[in-house]
């Protein structure tokens, strides 16, 4: 061969047709993928069960996240016969506030005592005119580790582990002052979360993708480094924050202010590590305001609980 050919080493010992039908299999997909619809507004959101975790004393949760169809609308469904799990619910501590698009590893509820690989815990929502449901088991199949979560989350290919990003561990995180709070409509809330990570893994951009090579991992990707952003978990009403956060939903549109865009990088963290925000609420109402610190591969979250006169 040739110095000068740059024909991929993969396609050279294929026949003529063969490696015609690969090229337009590649353009097709990602004509494919470039034209499917994709919407706004109007859609449902679809529970998720994303598996089962069991911790140093041997008790075990099951994981629960969401897939909001749209990239804008975000719903509200209060905890009762549109949004409940059983046994043990219908309020196990779900969200009732559903941001856009795919929310991984959001929630978890304790294993009701005495379950087996036949029982199962459901999940049922309804949105948009639509019924969905997620099924809970303790299927070994179904067992999540902390390099599953990092792998989904985007941290790091299927597949792919190091002894550095085995031993990682979730970022701390503590939220000062009260857990409940009390506002009027209107008036600043100063919150402030102090965060610390062990620095694994190492921060790093999330790429800009070369359309025609193939992805590196088949788990979406993101960016890694500790990030902290607060998010509306319960809602009454509309909500603002100040600055406003990085998004923890996976919006992988590039300029977005996400760890899944092309070309997003990791903010230094503040000096003493805390991440201040100020919060209003434009109507009364009981809120719950999660924060997660995250580093891209696990994180921790914490619960302030909001109310808001007139």
């Amino acid at each position: 061969m040739l110095s000068g050919d740059s024909t991929p080493c993969w396609t050279r010992a294929l026949p003529v047709p063969l490696v015609a039908l690969i090229a337009l299999g590649v353009v097709t997909g990602a004509a494919t993928a470039q034209t499917r619809p994709s919407f706004m507004h109007g859609q449902n959101v679809s529970p998720a069960y994303e598996g089962w975790e069991e911790d140093d004393a041997g008790r075990r949760y099951f994981l629960f996240g969401y897939m909001n169809r749209n990239w804008e609308e975000e719903l509200d469904v209060p905890t009762g016969p549109d949004n409940f799990i059983e046994p043990g619910g219908p309020d196990a501590g779900q969200p009732t506030h559903f941001l856009p698009r795919r929310n991984r590893f959001v929630f978890r509820v304790p294993v009701p005592e005495g379950f087996d690989d036949d029982d199962e815990m459901v999940w049922t929502l309804t949105t948009a005119g639509v019924t969905e449901q997620a099924y809970a088991t303790v299927r070994l199949d179904y067992l999540v580790n902390d390099l599953v979560q990092a792998s989904e989350q985007g941290a790091l290919g299927a597949g792919r582990s190091d002894p550095i990003i085995r031993a990682n561990t979730a970022p701390v995180l503590r939220i000062e002052g009260d857990r409940n709070r009390r506002v009027r409509v209107g008036e600043p809330l100063a919150l402030v979360a102090v965060a610390s990570d062990d620095g694994v893994p190492k921060p790093r951009r999330r790429r800009r993708r070369n359309p025609w090579r193939p992805p590196v991992q088949v788990t979406v990707g993101s960016a890694t480094g500790l990030r902290v952003s607060w998010y509306v978990y319960r809602s009454d009403g509309p909500v603002t924050f100040d600055p406003p956060q990085v998004k923890v939903w996976e919006d992988t549109r590039t300029g977005a202010n996400s760890p899944w865009s092309p070309g997003w990088l990791t903010p230094d963290p503040p000096p003493d590590g805390g991440w201040a925000t100020e919060v209003v609420f434009d109507e009364p109402g009981t809120y719950v305001l999660r924060c997660l610190a995250s580093d891209g591969a696990l994180g921790t979250t914490e619960d302030v609980t909001v109310t808001v006169v007139p």
